[in-house]
């Protein structure tokens, strides 16, 4: 039984791959030439911590995965792939995860990876006083309950939950938990307290000059794994002998310092300053769809909204695509499902959105009894798209005679309404989520007890409680198949596109590529 649930976990890892785009040492591509150069790169504020997944922000993690690897990580479709185990067995039970160790590892220390430094990274991970963020995920107060971890001999590692869970490896890939890294002992002083990280990953740390930069030094220890890139799983090739992180919080300086040679890369590149980056030729700017959301919130508690006859024909008098191809053009596709187009449960069956149709709205709003009552959408000018989503919207959807006033707030005034699911309507943006689960659970929930959520449906709520469960990947699609024709007909929200993320650098480097969960990658990438 056990031979043929490890060859269900390979099978998952594999047929969840999805296509791995063209990558430096891949054969689409040349592979990167290793140098004695450097790589300069901008960050908008400094480092947390050197800890991987404890006092951690984006830009910590951003640079902390270049010294550190986990048993599994994140592939560019978010879905999982081994990194320092080579294979992972599930017991029949779906309990108990046999992680069997890739040989040939080493630590920057140059001692050999083993059992003994997985299992004493795991349950330093699970003492409350290291305060590592997903400790509530692993201690039963969140996804999973570990109950053991053991050590069968010196290229094994098995780790026990108290019951199954579709989201345990996913989570201990997460880019905010450290990828759960395994870490030598090394990385902590005889007092127990932490130094700085002894990894297994492509770059070690140089120097951390606080409020300055953070450098770090190739690895010349590290074997990469076959293949192209690939999130951060696959390999990684570290091509530059050293990358200097520098902290320049102003935008506009880090623009400035890019142009003038002084930087090689940025990321975080405004919506506003694109037209100008691409117009250079000194300058080359890539792009991708994160997992975060860009839509409009309906409140589906609103005397009037409460009316799903109005809420979809608002969805059909919306011209959504237009709207997308205004604002981000090729960079994102149109996406109607809460499920991020990159992941790999994006099927067919997720894009398909009701056609943007003028007379079916004008009949269901006549059905619907609607007078011209004013639907009040708040929306916000931090971020552009979002306002000019909003405002797109309220010329569409007074074609079919549906009034919208927009309330323009600050953010954080935005945020309050919404956290209080205080609105009638709402142009908003979600964070990434890099799990389908996660992807419906931001949305739906109790609003007796969680205002801000925007789907009750106790049926939906079922089937989501249900894809926490289901460990089979077939049985998890069915799930958010059937829960996406569920939202296209109740019509909580209309999800228009998945934000892009944008990174400008100085022509001559090559491999520079953004991706789904936005962390800027500098294995891979070489200088011509």
């Amino acid at each position: 039984m056990r031979q043929a649930i490890a060859l269900g976990i390979v099978a998952w890892l594999t047929a969840f791959a999805g296509p791995a785009s063209a990558q430096p040492g891949s054969a689409a591509g040349p592979a990167p030439q290793r140098g004695d150069y450097g790589f300069r790169v901008a960050l908008n504020s400094d480092i947390r911590s050197t800890q991987p997944g404890v006092n951690r922000d984006f830009n910590t993690d951003s640079v902390v995965l270049h010294m550190v690897e986990g048993l599994v990580a994140l592939r560019e479709n978010a879905a999982i792939a081994p990194m320092l185990a080579e294979r992972i067995d599930l017991s029949a039970d779906g309990r108990t995860y046999r992680f069997t160790l890739r040989q040939g590892v080493t630590f920057h220390n140059g001692a050999p990876l083993t059992s003994a430094e997985v299992v004493w990274s795991l349950k330093r991970y699970l003492d409350p006083a290291v305060q590592w963020r997903c400790l509530p995920d692993f201690d039963g107060h969140g996804i999973a309950k570990v109950v053991d971890i053991g050590a069968p001999d010196a290229a094994t590692v098995t780790i026990t939950l108290e019951k199954p869970t579709a989201l345990f490896l996913n989570t201990m890939a997460r880019p905010d938990c450290g990828s759960t890294a395994i870490v030598h002992p090394a990385s902590v002083g005889a007092d127990g307290v932490w130094r700085q990280p002894v990894g297994t990953g492509p770059y070690r740390l140089g120097e951390w000059r606080r409020g300055q930069y953070v450098d770090l030094l190739r690895f010349d220890g590290y074997v990469p794994l076959a293949g192209p890139r690939d999130g951060l799983a696959g390999a990684k090739i570290a091509s530059a002998a050293q990358i200097r992180f520098m902290v320049i919080p102003d935008s506009s300086a880090a623009k400035a310092a890019l142009i003038a040679g002084a930087i090689d890369l940025m990321s975080d590149v405004a919506s506003t300053e694109l037209s100008d980056m691409r117009g250079r030729n000194d300058i080359t700017v890539v792009s991708a769809p994160t997992m975060g959301l860009t839509g409009f919130l309906i409140q589906t508690r609103d005397p009037l909204l409460r009316d799903p006859r109005i809420r979809r024909a608002m969805a059909l008098a919306i011209d959504v695509p237009q709207i997308v191809a205004s604002l981000v053009g090729t960079d994102a596709p149109d996406n109607p499902s809460p499920i991020p187009s990159s992941s790999a449960f994006h099927t067919a069956v997720q894009g398909v959105r009701p056609r943007h149709d003028i007379a079916a709205a004008k009949r269901l709003l006549a059905e619907a009894g609607y007078r011209g009552q004013t639907i009040r959408m708040i929306t916000n000018r931090r971020y552009p798209n979002v306002y000019d989503a909003a405002v797109a919207a309220q010329s569409m959807a007074a074609e079919a005679g549906l009034k919208i006033e927009l309330e323009v707030l600050d953010w954080a005034t935005q945020l309050d309404r919404y956290t209080r699911g205080d609105y009638q309507m709402m142009s908003f943006l979600y964070s990434p989520r890099l799990d389908p689960s996660l992807s419906y659970e931001m949305l739906s929930g109790p609003k007796d007890s969680q205002p801000r959520k925007l789907w009750e449906d106790p049926e939906a709520l079922a089937l989501i409680r249900r894809s926490f469960e289901v460990a089979d990947p077939a049985e998890r699609q069915a799930i958010f198949d059937d829960l996406f024709q569920r939202f296209i007909a109740q019509t909580p929200a209309i999800i228009l596109f998945n934000q892009p993320d944008y990174l400008a650098h100085r022509k001559g480097l090559d491999g520079v590529a953004s991706w789904a969960a936005a962390q800027t990658r500098l294995w891979g990438v070489s200088r011509r």
